[in-house]
């Protein structure tokens, strides 16, 4: 089952509140809160107040947005306790800050170690670590994410099942390599950031929907939950979020 959603920070200038009101607007069921503007990492009196105002506009928290780099030198515990007031049943991180033809040996090392250590934390709280497919990081490309996946299972097995991956298209794929990436990672699905890019501009999703409607019906054979959430809508405009929105719940029914 894939739901629909939207991620915060596609409108940092937004307080929660009006979010929230954007979100239940489009119809819409989902929201990953981000913790570098709307819930920060150890703002528990916020994270409560934001949770309750999710719920009682109809919505879930579908995650939480933690900007957190596993380096081994950032403290992970306020990004958990944020996350766990928040009621988010996965933290979104990232893998290191070196894309995987730069980092080294020991940086590989350094970025295993700590997803290991979080991800055990994350588990003794009955909730997931999810990757974010991202440049710049060790999950920048299909091979990189095998790879590292294929380290974490060294660490420790228990704890490299509770890490997951977001999915994102990369501008740099054809949309045939990009359903190959999903593809690779299927069995570690967590959830999907929605957007339609050409090269660096952001266009209606409209336009991108064929790719799309192929995107979301391999991410629904997984037969797992999974949230697909709007992020990058084009002109930061609340009013291509509404039309974005209809297009994504569309294209969510019509599977």
């Amino acid at each position: 089952m894939i739901d629909h959603g939207l991620v915060s920070v596609t409108f940092r200038e937004l307080a929660p509140g009006q979010i929230v009101d954007f979100v239940a607007k489009a119809g819409l069921s989902a929201v990953e809160w981000g913790g570098d503007v709307h819930v920060p990492p150890g703002d528990a009196k916020l994270a409560k107040e934001v949770r309750q105002m999710t719920i009682d506009s109809g919505l879930r928290v579908a995650s939480y947005g933690s900007y957190y780099r596993s380096e081994g030198d950032e403290a992970f515990e306020p990004v958990l306790e944020t996350a766990l007031v928040l009621a988010a049943p996965t933290i979104r991180v990232w893998a290191g800050h070196k894309g995987s033809a730069d980092a080294g040996p020991r940086d590989r090392q350094t970025v295993i170690a700590d997803l290991c250590r979080i991800a055990r934390l994350a588990l003794s709280h009955k909730t997931t670590i999810s990757l974010e497919y991202h440049g710049g990081t060790l999950t920048d490309t299909p091979d990189s994410v095998d790879r590292l996946l294929d380290e974490l299972d060294g660490c420790d097995a228990e704890a490299a099942r509770n890490i997951f991956l977001y999915w994102q298209p990369s501008r740099a794929h054809s949309p045939e390599q990009r359903l190959e990436s999903l593809r690779r990672v299927l069995a570690r699905l967590s959830n999907l950031h929605v957007f339609h890019w050409v090269e660096h501009e952001r266009l209606p999703l409209a336009e991108g929907q064929v790719d799309w409607r192929e995107y979301l019906a391999l991410a629904n054979s997984t037969g797992r939950g999974h949230a697909a959430m709007l992020e990058f809508v084009r002109d930061d405009s609340p009013e291509r979020f509404l039309q974005d929105a209809a297009t994504l719940k569309d294209l969510i029914a019509s599977r």
